[in-house]
């Protein structure tokens, strides 16, 4: 496995890297320190690499923490948790770390994407950093360009010099940036009087936070999965119930065939226990005594307003099947098509509510009547006995 790490380093540096040095090493270690020249291109693994040595070629190292503290003719291809380059590099430097530290001169190219990127060195082709937190402290010979959080900038820019940030871009004094600077950012740069800037100033205002044109759009957009998100839990709730417990489905439904009389005193009941029991909530929460029964009767009351809003779709679906499909038993899909219809009938203003409303009064009285049958069931033949 580590012979296959140090070949896919080996593939990331330039294909004209493997022509001009004579050989290859290769070090794999935990713990390793390269303290010996290599003539050629040069690739180590480890959590923690040290190169001490000169590489005459190209140097690849993959580690938690990465310090080259020799001189490097090539390119430099580095990742590491933390990475830090003491000495100087003759070709690009590429870098892929949470913390990088650039302390000598680049002759090539630099190229830097990390979480925190510092760079006392100067390169001397282009720069190209993404980071949350940047400082280019001794410019740089080619054109500069940075994203990323907060960006802080100091010495000689002999090209432009282009920031896309969030934060702020602070200049430090007497820096010089013989091209342009152009940066994108929610507030102004803090540049000093002594600051240099030949070929001007650009800035755009990007403000991260969304107009309110984006912001109605976003509300849309969230009210709209919101709603979704509502719908289909209650779908798969009343599919779920109707399914596990068709049985007590059935009963609940046969309840809204029975004479008009018990129909509305179903009704009232369920009125009367919506209504009536956060009264009696607010009551017993006045003593100190009554604050632990009002508790356990809120967690029954909301229980109960659950189960009463489910099983008002899945009497839509009961009502649905035994009217037009002839069907007594009520099967999950059942369930699950009434709360659909149900959902939909609750988005017409105004009437679909008041619709709602009376289905989950009449639900909850069902419910009521249902739990107490359970509780205390009437034997028929005790009474015939008796």
């Amino acid at each position: 496995m580590h012979r296959a790490l140090l070949a896919t380093l080996a593939l990331l540096l330039p294909l004209g890297a493997f022509a001009a040095p004579p050989r290859a090493s290769f070090s794999v270690g935990n713990e390793l320190l390269a303290a010996s020249s290599s003539p050629g291109n040069a690739y180590a693994a480890g959590a923690s690499v040290v190169v001490t040595a000169p590489v005459a070629g190209d140097l690849g190292v993959a580690g938690g923490s990465v310090i080259v503290a020799a001189p490097v003719q090539g390119d430099e291809l580095l990742f590491g948790g933390s990475v830090s380059t003491r000495a100087p590099a003759g070709g690009d430097l590429r870098v892929l770390g949470g913390s990088i530290a650039i302390e000598k001169p680049i002759a090539g190219d630099l190229i830097a994407l990390g979480y925190s990127v510092r760079d006392a060195g100067r390169a001397g082709g282009s720069v190209f950093v993404a980071a949350a937190d940047t400082v280019i402290s001794n410019g740089a010979a080619g054109p500069v360009t940075i994203y990323g959080n907060t960006v802080s900038l100091a010495g000689d820019f002999a090209g432009d010099v282009r920031v896309v940030m969030s934060g702020r871009l602070t200049l430090a004094a007497s820096t010089t940036i013989r091209g342009s600077l152009s940066y994108e950012a929610p507030e102004s740069a803090i540049i000093p009087a002594s600051a240099d800037i030949k070929g001007g100033v650009v800035y755009t205002n990007a403000s991260y936070l969304p107009d309110a044109g984006t912001s109605r759009v976003l509300a849309f957009v969230s009210v709209g999965f919101f709603l979704f998100a509502r719908v289909l839990g209650a779908l798969i709730l009343a599919g779920l119930l109707t399914g596990l417990f068709p049985r007590f489905a059935e009963a609940v439904a046969l309840r809204a065939y029975t004479k008009p009389r018990s129909v509305l005193l179903t009704m009232l009941l369920g009125f009367a226990i919506l209504v009536a029991t956060p009264v009696l909530l607010l009551l017993l929460s006045l003593t100190f005594v009554g604050i632990g029964l009002a508790l356990l009767l809120f967690a029954l009351y909301i229980l109960l307003v659950l189960l009463s809003l489910l099983y008002a779709g899945i009497l839509l679906g009961a009502v649905f099947v035994r009217r037009f499909m002839h069907r007594d038993t009520i099967l999950w899909r059942d369930g699950a098509l009434g709360m659909l219809a149900l959902s939909l009938v609750a988005l017409v203003p105004f009437a679909g509510l008041f619709v709602v409303f009376l289905l989950t009064i009449f639900t909850a009285g069902a419910l009521l009547q249902l739990f107490f049958q359970f509780a205390f069931p009437h034997d028929e033949h005790l009474h015939e006995s008796v």
